[in-house]
């Protein structure tokens, strides 16, 4: 077709026009389609973006939510069956009380209440029959001055005076017994109670002391109760695997900084703590000096630096930090934080027919033979599962995939060692004692005062993994030092 400027009669413009006009019709209907698969697009990305905004906010609320209310565990709820839930036991019972002194009060009718009411005859006793109920009771303690009068001897010659020898003090010329300090120790790093909150607390029973006295009462028996402070720490490093940790201090001191670091080293039987102004590598290796062997941790780069500076130190990662990645994303998303959550699940499991035995090489061999045959399949399969997973930057299942593929190596370490635990909770089981304090007296006033919390939470906390009772340890191992001047008395030369 010519083109339109040179056409010149009616009927072939009428023709052309009408061919333009079936022309543009169809582009119209193109442009149509096209803004139409735009919008459709455009519709899909909004609505991805929408829902990735959704599952984060859900995030984030459940994780505010967690930080406002607190949770009581981690388990997953598991559903009970019609038999169970009618087996579920409703209230309880009393609580046997074994280890309490038995005291009997005989209650009896008085003479004038001892006639029948029906025939007004005497009422005599039924035998040795009675009606009996128990009851706990409180007896207060009491404090008492105690004299000691140390009485002197001479000879008729009157060339020579002797006294009768004083026993023992932990302050010499001082005023409170070594009893009373072990007391007020307990009641601070056991009970978790403030100088100030004893000391009302006594006041009340009969006692008026000022809480520098009582600071002064720790104060002595830490520095006498130091060699075992040291102790300890000397046993947990010559063990072949420990576990490290850490957690914030405030320290109440003007010019210093507020928040200093309470750090964790712990094996099975034994844990130490030292608290430090910083959270660097230089403060863990001061945690770790002079050890040699596993170290078992999170995933904080400070225990990563150490490793990476010599072969001194082999890393190993815990699986319980893994698990409460999963399980902090689970809420947003449920099928596959079920499926992670399965997985490691099965891996304790697998830990449960595995007896623990530092020292005995045939639970040893046994729990390595069961990590091989069956632990080691479990871990293959959740790798591939984490590879095959699709999650956005920033989603909460893609840090967990993240942070358990970063921290592979030492998470996988206990298929090959079998004196490798699969968790660090050992250590943070052993730190709810300095947090529980922390919240109560809120942490020290002095850089002494940093000193005494770290030694007498490693003497108190040692007690307990030993399943001994603290404060019976505490004043043990206070009398042997002032009856033996150097000797070292641990928890664990109890147990023998």
């Amino acid at each position: 077709m010519r083109p339109i400027e040179e056409m010149t009669d009616i009927d072939e413009l009428r023709q052309a026009a009408q061919l333009y006009a079936i022309r543009c019709k169809h582009l119209q209907a193109f442009v149509d389609d096209i803004t139409r698969e735009r919008e459709a697009i455009e519709s899909a990305q909004a609505q991805r973006k929408l829902e990735i905004l959704i599952e984060r906010l859900e995030e984030r609320i459940s994780r505010d939510q967690r930080r406002l209310y607190g949770e009581s565990s981690e388990r997953r709820p598991l559903a009970a069956t019609p038999e169970q839930a009618k087996s579920l036991q409703r209230g309880h019972g009393p609580t046997p009380q074994p280890a309490l002194p038995l005291e009997v009060v005989a209650h009896e009718l008085s003479e004038d209440a001892r006639a029948c009411p029906s025939c007004g005859g005497a009422l005599c006793e039924m035998g040795d029959q009675a009606e009996e109920y128990e009851e706990v009771t409180f007896v207060a303690r009491r404090f008492v001055t105690v004299r000691h009068r140390r009485r002197k001897y001479r000879c008729a010659c009157n060339a020579a005076v002797v006294t009768a020898p004083s026993p023992p003090r932990l302050v010499p010329g001082g005023r409170y017994s070594t009893e009373f300090a072990v007391e007020v120790a307990a009641a601070k790093y056991v009970d978790h109670l403030p100088l100030e909150r004893q000391r009302k607390i006594m006041e009340r029973e009969g006692l008026v002391v000022t809480t520098q006295a009582l600071w002064d009462q720790l104060h002595a028996l830490a520095t006498l109760l130091a060699p075992a402070h040291d102790g300890i720490t000397q046993r947990i490093k010559a063990s072949p695997v420990v576990h490290a940790d850490e957690t914030w201090w405030r320290l109440m001191e003007k010019n210093s900084s507020k928040r200093w670091w309470a750090w964790s080293l712990a094996c099975h039987d034994a844990v130490t703590y030292r608290i430090d102004p910083s959270r660097s590598a230089e403060a863990a290796g001061k945690l770790l000096d002079g050890f040699e062997g596993i170290v078992v941790a999170d995933g904080y780069g400070a225990y990563a630096s150490l490793a990476r500076a010599g072969p001194k130190l082999t890393l190993v990662h815990c699986w319980a930090h893994v698990r409460r990645k999963f399980h902090e994303a689970a809420p947003a998303h449920p099928r596959e934080g079920a499926e992670a959550l399965d997985l490691i699940g099965k891996l304790y499991g697998i830990e449960a027919l595995a007896p623990f035995g530092v020292d005995d090489e045939e639970k040893l061999a046994l729990r390595k033979k069961l990590r091989g045959e069956l632990a080691r399949p479990i871990i293959d399969r959740l790798r591939e599962w984490a590879y095959a997973q699709r999650a956005s930057p920033g989603d909460g299942l893609r840090k967990a995939i993240e942070y358990m593929l970063s921290l592979w190596p030492g998470l996988v370490r206990f298929l090959d060692d079998p004196r490798v635990p699969l968790d660090n909770n050992l250590v943070e089981r052993a730190l709810r004692g300095p947090v529980i304090g922390r919240k109560n007296h809120y942490g020290s006033r002095s850089q002494r005062g940093t000193e005494v919390a770290a030694l007498f939470y490693t003497l108190v906390e040692t007690a307990r993994l030993c399943g001994l009772d603290p404060k019976a340890y505490l004043l043990a191992a206070a009398r042997t030092a002032l009856l033996d001047p150097g000797a070292v008395l641990l928890p664990h030369d109890l147990l023998s």
